[in-house]
């Protein structure tokens, strides 16, 4: 009998990411099973890579002429985080484009170093706009150049 069962992609391991950003699951991230919520997860993603956007690509949410727009998320759940608990982001550009990225993620539980496994893995994707018309922009030389030093 021929097994056509998809294999299901094992957990990323942390030394592949290169930028990795802690926070601290909340109190109101649980759900009625005891661990955090699906959900939530994209909070912590979406947290992480706005975190870097901001500190190392210099992104203005609030008054600059650019905004980044997620576009797609997606992801895969490989084991439990609970409250309270640390966690560790691992973020890497997977591909940048005239005016997208899209980021690979994965949450650990911290501190994780080479060898631990993620409890989800996830693709991110934005789209830099202009903050009036919405209409898609090419990176700024130092918002890409900050994308770049984040590849894996």
């Amino acid at each position: 009998m021929n097994d056509t069962r998809q294999h299901r992609p094992q957990p990323s391991d942390r030394s592949a990411f290169p930028v990795s950003i802690r926070l601290a699951t909340r109190w109101a991230d649980n759900d009625v099973y005891g661990h955090v919520n699906n959900a939530a997860y994209y909070g912590l993603i979406d947290t992480a890579v706005n975190r870097y956007m901001i500190a190392r690509a210099g992104l203005d949410i609030h008054a600059g002429p650019v905004i980044a727009l997620v576009v797609e998320t997606g992801c895969r759940y490989h084991a439990p985080l609970t409250f309270p608990q640390e966690v560790e982001v691992g973020l890497k550009v997977a591909r940048i484009g005239t005016s997208s990225v899209t980021w690979m993620a994965a949450l650990f539980g911290a501190p994780a170093e080479a060898g631990h496994t993620a409890a989800a893995d996830a693709h991110f994707t934005h789209v830099l706009v202009e903050r009036d018309s919405r209409r898609p922009t090419p990176w700024p030389d130092a918002m890409r150049d900050a994308l770049l030093a984040a590849m894996g």
